[in-house]
Order: structure tokens, then C-alpha cells, then sequence
């Protein structure tokens, strides 16, 4: 047979860059948890998960209302030994790698507050993420332009999907700071409307009090 034409060519170019495209869609993150929980004041949550020795993960909590939005965080490992403690963090991100096999156990404390309600965002991600391109750490020869393009493309995703997080909770927070002081106004108008009304009141019978005649009254005999 003939050598394929030009449009053949560019056909298997196009199912080779579809198969490229659908390797990096197929391409997940590690696998994680993201939870958003109420912790009320002079209260305590823990969360428990059995890991593998050499296992990394990653835990990222950021406080979307409350108080100060602050929150105590402490991570222990199986033997019950502190590896991550800190106080009154309004968000941070703590990276491990496990050393001893069995069920870790992190919390989020709010003893310190007698009456602060917290909202709580976190992000626990176990495991590192798996190549997006198969045997692409040992791999000897350069990527193909197709091959760098989705790369590059999966970065900018992995990009993206964090931003889309950080705004989602800066969102949040926001909006609660918003009606924090919304309400905050609509209580001080309130409150001066009163204090205006009753200023009123008083000034108007002060007034007429000055204009109200005094009569002596009636008494003592004629000569």
C-alpha cells in the first residue's frame, strides 16, 4: 500500500492527542477528605484515620466564622505522641509523613472560647499524587510536545482547583463578616432611634415646663 496521506496522518495525530487528553482527565488527585463542621464554644472534635507506615498526607483547616477565627489543632500518632499542636491558628497546613502504622487521630479544639461558635474548613489528603503519564518517573527520553502540553495543563488544573477553595472560603468568611456587621448597624440604629426618640420626649417636657405658669395660690385676709 501507499504511505498514508496527509489526512491520515493528521487523524492519528488527533487519536494520539485524545488519548494524551484522556489520560490526564483519568489522572486524580490523592485521595483525600474536605469536611466544613460547627464547633461549638467549650467544645472539642476529633477525626480518626488508619494509615500505612511511609504514608504522606496532608492536613489543611482554615476557621470560616466565629470569634477571632481562631481554632486549636493537634495531631497524634498511633502511640499517642503529638506530632502537630498549635493555638489560636486561624488556618495553617501541616504535611507528614507516617512513621508507625495504625489510626492517627487529629482535633479541633474550642475550649478556649466560653462563647464563640466556630465554622471549621478542612482538608485531609492521603497519599502522593499517582503520574499523570504512565511510568513517567522512569522514563530516559523527553516528553512529546503533546505529552508536556498535558502536563502543563494538569498543573494548572491542580492550580485552579486550589484557588477555586481559597476564594470559596475567603468567600465565606466574607459573607459572615458582612452580616456580622450588618447586623452590628441594624442594632446601633435601633438603639440611637431610641435614645433619639426619648431625647425628643424629654426636650418637649423641658420646654414646657419654662412656659407653664405658676399660680400662687388664693390666701391671707382682706383689711
Amino acid at each position: 500500500r501507499a504511505g498514508a496521506g496527509p489526512e491520515q496522518r493528521g487523524a492519528a495525530g488527533m487519536r494520539a492527542g485524545m488519548r494524551a487528553l484522556a489520560l490526564l482527565l483519568c489522572a486524580l488527585r490523592a485521595d483525600g477528605t474536605e469536611l466544613t463542621f460547627e464547633l461549638p464554644d467549650s467544645d472539642k472534635q476529633c477525626f480518626h484515620q488508619e494509615l500505612e507506615r511511609g504514608l504522606k498526607f496532608t492536613l489543611d483547616y482554615q476557621v470560616i466564622t466565629g470569634g477571632h477565627y481562631d481554632v486549636d489543632c493537634y495531631v497524634e500518632d498511633p502511640n499517642g505522641r503529638t506530632i502537630y499542636k498549635e493555638t489560636k491558628k486561624q488556618y495553617d497546613s501541616f504535611p507528614h509523613r507516617t512513621e508507625v502504622k495504625g489510626v492517627y487521630t487529629f482535633c479541633f479544639s474550642n475550649e478556649f472560647s466560653t462563647f464563640s461558635h466556630k465554622t471549621v474548613y478542612f482538608d485531609f489528603q492521603v497519599g502522593d499524587e499517582p503520574p499523570i503519564l504512565p511510568d513517567m518517573s522512569n522514563r530516559v527520553t523527553a516528553l512529546t510536545q503533546m505529552e508536556s502540553a498535558c502536563v502543563t495543563i494538569h498543573e494548572a488544573l491542580n492550580t485552579v482547583i486550589d484557588s477555586q477553595t481559597h476564594y470559596r472560603l475567603r468567600e465565606a468568611q466574607d459573607r459572615s463578616r458582612a452580616e456580622d456587621l450588618n447586623g452590628r448597624v441594624s442594632y446601633w440604629s435601633v438603639g440611637e432611634t431610641l435614645i433619639l426618640f426619648v431625647v425628643s420626649i424629654g426636650q418637649v417636657m423641658l420646654l414646657k415646663s419654662f412656659f407653664t405658669e405658676k399660680r400662687p395660690g388664693s390666701g391671707g385676709a382682706g383689711t
